[in-house]
């Protein structure tokens, strides 16, 4: 009896090993593919946020362009302008026209600016 059981507390520690020594041995790429995930948003999020202020920066320097007036706001390099204020048919051309110049800007909505 007694060898039985020294048979079998040795062969559960072998397998635990061997168990043990199979998982180790398969990577893991989960936590690499979220890293790489979560990198992708930081980088949308901050190429958003340099549009955004980029394009607010360039329509408060416009002389004609009420640049204080206007909202920016950029979602995966597309951006939105909106404004509370009336606009001049010139003043959203321009103000489309300067978004659209700013490097890493796909898209310009301008469908929240009020016009005259």
């Amino acid at each position: 009896m007694k060898k039985f059981a020294i048979a079998a507390a040795t062969a559960t520690a072998l397998t635990l090993t061997m168990a043990n020594a199979a998982f180790a041995q398969q990577p893991s790429q989960a936590p690499l593919t979220v890293a790489a995930g979560e990198m992708t948003k930081a980088t949308e999020a901050t190429s958003d946020t340099w549009i955004t202020t980029k394009v607010k920066a360039d329509l408060i320097t416009e002389k004609g362009v009420p640049g204080t007036d206007i909202k920016v706001e950029t979602n995966k390099g597309v951006v939105s302008l909106s404004s509370d204020v009336a606009l001049t048919a010139a003043q959203k051309e321009m103000a489309v026209t300067i978004a659209k110049n700013i490097k890493g800007v796909k898209a310009v909505s301008a469908d929240g600016l009020k016009t005259d």
